[in-house]
């Protein structure tokens, strides 16, 4: 299942599930066919509930004349999880961006940061550049969203607590991502995190470990690899962030970009006003965002 949160020409965000006729309004749904619509509320409350709000859902979309489903042209779409938690992003977790960064070797365990959950943005929400221009980059990823609370969680178990896959680029300012000597400034600007442009459900993705993915900007691809070449894979890093993190419905974790980025390239390619990023995961749909000044 594919699950949206929109906004309609009434305003106000709401939860859909996106189907071949448009997106089916979930709280309204499961009202009119008799079932609690308290947990299609919003995104916090669907992904509190794990997977009983995806058996739920599925039977509320089985159920739901597809004549009230919403044309896709009629809403604006907007970010999957609007308020995560945590947003813990891996760095360096593709051999061949190991590479072309310059690393002498490989890292011999995940490096995680954080960014700031105000970086969140939607599709088709503005890239804003800060002032200065402090080199601003994009970063092709695959985003696991948390749909179970979890400490200490063990690679066995790891998809379990997984709700759901959506791309997500980590936009990075690498003027101050290198020249402060730490990532998170660099990483957390306002508008820094596009996801979307929705939450596909972990049952649609059997295998998150062999996704084509790829950036294009301004129709030009940049970007262009597979999830299969991680370093570490999705529940190693589950497992490595949760033994002394807790993870709860809603946290994001993305999961590292591939080689290709704009500041590695020679000569750098880095993004400004008037350009568009795409960022395209099998599967999961296409993530498209306008970059423009502050």
């Amino acid at each position: 299942m594919r699950l949206a949160r929109y906004e309609g020409k009434e305003g106000g965000a709401r939860l859909g599930a996106l189907t071949e006729e448009g997106i089916l309004d979930l709280e309204a749904a499961a009202r009119s066919t008799g079932l609690s619509p308290e947990t299609f509320e919003d995104a916090s409350s669907f992904l509190s509930a794990g997977d009983v709000a995806v058996q739920l859902a599925e039977r509320i979309v089985q159920q739901t004349p597809r004549t009230e489903a919403i044309a896709i042209a009629d809403v604006k779409l907007r970010a999957p999880v609007p308020h995560p938690g945590k947003i813990i992003a891996v760095g360096l977790n593709y051999k061949d961006h190991s590479l072309e960064a310059g690393a002498k070797e490989l890292p011999r365990s995940p490096i995680i940061f954080a960014k700031f959950t105000t970086s969140i943005a939607g599709p088709e929400d503005p890239i804003v550049i800060p002032k200065g221009d402090p080199q601003v980059d994009y970063e092709a990823e695959l985003a696991v969203v948390i749909g179970k609370k979890g400490r200490a969680i063990t690679t066995k178990n790891a998809l379990e607590y997984v709700a759901g896959y959506m791309a997500l680029n980590d936009v990075s300012a690498r003027a101050w991502q290198f020249g402060d000597k730490q990532w998170v400034r660099g990483k957390s600007p306002d508008t820094f995190c596009p996801t979307g442009p929705y939450l596909t459900t972990r049952g649609e993705v059997p295998d998150p470990h062999g996704l084509n993915i790829a950036a294009r900007v301004n129709g030009t691809t940049l970007q262009d690899s597979n999830t299969s070449r991680m370093i570490f894979r999705i529940p190693e890093l589950i497992e490595f962030i949760s033994a002394s993190i807790t993870l709860e419905p809603g946290d994001i974790i993305a999961t590292g970009t591939p080689e290709g980025v704009g500041v590695f390239r020679n000569p750098p390619i880095f993004l400004k006003p008037g350009d568009i990023v795409e960022i395209e995961i099998e599967k999961l749909g296409i993530l498209r965002n306008p970059v423009v000044a502050s």
